[in-house]
């Protein structure tokens, strides 16, 4: 291939593999193509362009000797900037962790450098990946949001900066802007991913997960972070699925449920557009559609996901907030005041309405193997002051079950719009089935024009 930063994770690697490719070429064609489009769309919070040379050589050597670490080796990275990275500054997208540096990598940082990936850099993240934007602008169009909080990671995979970076998600951090700008975005199931080394906003909402082009690199990078970890006790013993092959094990019979309001209700006429021609190729497909009916737990399910939310992240925020009100900015200041004043019984009650809800979902997915609605109301809003609704993202987040998104098309305006794909906890193996059904049957590969 000519131009090197189309290549997705998975074709990198085979290439590198098969010693086609080298490493320190894949990571010169990225910083070139960064030097060309990071000063319109801004996803990089910092660039690591000598660690990341260095690395590369170090693993050519080996790739000429016939050594590979893993399946990633050689592979450049972006990590979002609140995931730790052993002596490179962490600082959140905020004044108050300004210049921190971990003295420890991630988890997920170790376990993607134990493959052989490369950390290409820091991506940028909304402050403390809550609701106050960053500088990124969505690659599609610069005066469009590119979504939040991972709003980095999501730029900088669509706009061939790395073929895929990490993200995390609270309530639609991952799958909005994976949306908004036009690619694959995984949130795993609560527990599959560790959070060790991850600045949190929520103890028990936050989950990490991959943003790539493709749905097979997801599946690949998901068999590497995945697994319990003694320093992260929220992750459980549930095995890892060979997920690379369940993306060509294909879907035919697999039901599909359809939800009976709320998605549809909110939706634009563009996104139920498209959400109803992806139904129509799911059918196709052979897969089984029929409608289901959300349980009643599901409407009071975004106000206790709130405020569990809120609660959690001024626990965490309080002794610096005390110290430093000023260095937050406003929208993360009204998020930290709220949740200190959150009673102890509205938290407990907000988490147990969120416990009956998980229940009710279980009971749901007795009836269908996945869910399937739009992925957002609509695609990226004009401006830069809001990152868009979580809107339908935010209930899959409260109850930990995971969810894919994957691009549908293209709105009027030429800005992504996608379809989100939720499955039963701990079978993202279903879940890479469908979505790669479905992104094989549509042949969508989007490029924004920048």
């Amino acid at each position: 291939m000519s131009d090197l930063t189309e290549l997705t994770v998975a074709a990198a690697s085979e290439l590198i593999a098969r010693k086609k490719l080298s490493p320190v070429e894949l990571v010169r064609a990225l910083l070139d193509r960064i030097e060309r489009v990071e000063p319109k769309v801004r996803a990089w919070a910092r660039l690591l362009p000598e660690v990341a040379l260095a690395e590369a050589r170090r693993l050519e050597e080996l790739q000429v000797k016939g050594e590979f670490c893993g399946p990633l080796h050689g592979v450049p990275i972006g990590l979002k900037d609140i995931i730790f990275t052993a002596g490179v500054e962490t600082a959140a997208g905020s004044e108050v962790l300004a210049g921190f540096v971990p003295g420890y990598d991630a988890t997920v940082t170790a376990r993607l450098k134990a493959a052989g990936a490369i950390i290409l850099g820091k991506t940028v993240t909304t402050e403390f990946a809550m609701f106050e934007p960053g500088p990124t602008r969505n690659p599609w169009n610069p005066e469009h949001t590119p979504g939040g909080s991972s709003s980095g990671s999501a730029a900088a995979v669509a706009a061939r900066m790395c073929p895929a970076a990490f993200g995390s998600q609270t309530a639609g951090s991952i799958l909005r802007p994976a949306s908004y700008c036009g690619i694959v975005g995984l949130k795993p199931t609560y527990g599959r991913v560790s959070r060790h080394g991850v600045v949190p906003v929520s103890w028990t909402l936050d989950h990490v997960g991959p943003m790539t082009r493709t749905v097979a690199d997801a599946a690949l990078l998901l068999k590497v972070v995945a697994g319990p970890d003694p320093k992260d006790p929220t992750t459980l013993l549930a095995p890892v699925d060979d997920y690379p092959a369940a993306v060509g094990r294909g879907a035919g019979g697999l039901r599909v449920g359809v939800p009976d309001r709320f998605f549809s209700e909110l939706a634009d006429d563009e996104s139920r557009r498209a959400y109803e021609a992806a139904l129509t190729t799911l059918r196709e497909l052979g897969l089984l559609i029929r409608p289901v009916r959300l349980p009643e737990a599901f409407e009071p399910l975004r106000d206790a996901h709130r405020t569990i939310m809120y609660a959690e992240a001024a626990a965490f925020h309080r002794d610096w907030f005390k110290k430093r009100p000023d260095d937050y900015r406003p929208r993360t200041r009204r998020i930290i005041r709220a949740g200190l004043l959150t009673s102890a019984p509205l938290y407990l009650r907000a988490q147990q309405v969120r416990t009956e809800a998980v229940r009710a979902m279980g009971r749901l997915f007795e009836e269908v193997d996945v869910l399937v609605t739009p992925t957002t109301p609509g695609p990226a809003p004009r401006g830069l002051d809001w990152t868009g609704d979580p809107a339908f993202n935010q209930p899959f987040s409260a109850v930990g079950f995971p969810a894919i998104t994957v691009p549908a098309g293209l709105s009027g305006s030429g800005l992504p719009l996608g379809v989100q794909f939720v499955a039963r906890p701990f079978d993202e193996a279903t879940l890479f089935r469908v979505a790669a059904a479905f992104e094989a049957a549509t042949g969508l590969s989007l490029k924004p024009p920048v």
